[in-house]
């Protein structure tokens, strides 16, 4: 699909909390060890929220996002955060950026499609910038699942981390940064991977069908690592399609952090090599809608990802949703100038 308005990305930023915990810390909560998480997952390390919130550390990215575009809260038409895991059930998370950061002209609303979340809302963000609704959009994908975690459950607490993520797009009459999205879901897998509690299906009538566990993630793991290396291939190769490129075009694989053994196995099957894939999952673990982004810009923050190139961002999570989105990376940061 060609848009009549082309889309910039002008800039990426992150907001990452400060209090680390090492996979030795977590050999003193549950059996396991810093071999075999890292074997099993690639990661050594996560960053967990202290006092930090998702609508805090949405801001610091934002704010650093807005600097790297070098552009001020007013230029901003509308905030979309995707989250999982909102500071509550309302108001949204992105209506609480929107003060923190004075986009004092900006419509904001939060979007949930979990770990694929900054996909899907680059897809929505796109959609409004092309039909000229909006000129300026701030897309954040942030979430904290340390305060959904049973941190006696090996299986679930090893793997996530907390952070946040944002991209400042804008519309552009002569260059287009966005070159294709895929989206896709099947809800038959909704029971793979979920937080029961809370929502409105909770608590139950008569409270003592309520179990202490529903407040914390459940995973089926060996079924959701299967969905995951088939559905990364496919994403990547239906928006390299729609984008009317060549797989040997596209300079690096900015995946979900979810786990490095997944990562690898979508390479393979692309026939990609492992240089091209772009991936922080060591230092920050999985922290779902943040995650892409969040690797893009540790991308570029260490010269990994040169400038211009074509990136490949594919996501995939609970939902069961999935999906992948071409981009340009073509922007410079306004602060170095």
């Amino acid at each position: 699909m060609k848009f009549p308005i082309g889309i910039k990305i002008l800039g990426v930023g992150a907001g990452i909390p400060s209090t680390i915990i090492s996979n030795a810390d977590l050999e003193k909560l549950v059996a396991t060890s810093d071999e075999w998480i890292a074997s099993r997952t690639g990661i050594s390390e996560r960053r967990i929220v202290a006092e930090e919130t998702a609508s805090s550390l949405a801001s610091e990215a934002a704010r650093d996002a807005m600097g790297f575009a070098g552009i001020k809260g007013e230029q901003i038409d509308l905030i979309i955060v995707a989250t999982s895991t909102p500071d509550y059930l309302y108001p949204s998370t992105a209506c609480m950026v929107q003060a923190d950061i004075k986009a004092n002209s900006a419509a904001a609303f939060d979007l949930e499609a979990a770990c694929t979340g900054i996909i899907y809302a680059l897809a929505v963000a796109q959609q409004f910038i092309a039909s000229g609704t909006f000129k300026t959009v701030l897309v954040i994908g942030v979430d904290l699942h340390s305060r959904f975690l049973n941190w006696e459950d090996r299986n679930t607490c090893i793997l996530f981390g907390d952070g946040a993520a944002a991209f400042i797009l804008q519309a552009s009459e002569n260059e287009n940064d966005i070159l294709s999205t895929y989206l896709r879901s099947d809800g038959s897998g909704a029971h793979l991977l979920k937080i029961p509690n809370p929502g409105t299906y909770y608590p139950h009538p008569d409270k003592a069908l309520c179990k202490d566990t529903e407040k914390f993630v459940q995973m089926n793991g060996r079924p959701v690592y299967e969905f995951a290396v088939k559905a990364v291939p496919e994403a990547v190769h239906t928006a390299i399609e729609r984008a009317n490129i060549k797989l040997e075009d596209v300079d690096y694989l900015v995946p979900h952090q979810a786990n490095i053994r997944i990562m690898n196995s979508a390479a393979e099957r692309l026939g990609m090599s492992k240089e091209k894939i772009v991936s922080n999952i060591d230092k920050v673990g999985n922290t779902s809608a943040a995650s892409i982004p969040l690797a893009l810009w540790h991308g570029i923050q260490s010269n990994q990802i040169k400038t211009p190139s074509i990136c490949a961002l594919v996501g995939f999570g609970a939902g069961l949703t999935w999906g992948a989105s071409i981009i340009r990376w073509n922007a410079k940061d306004a602060r170095s100038k």
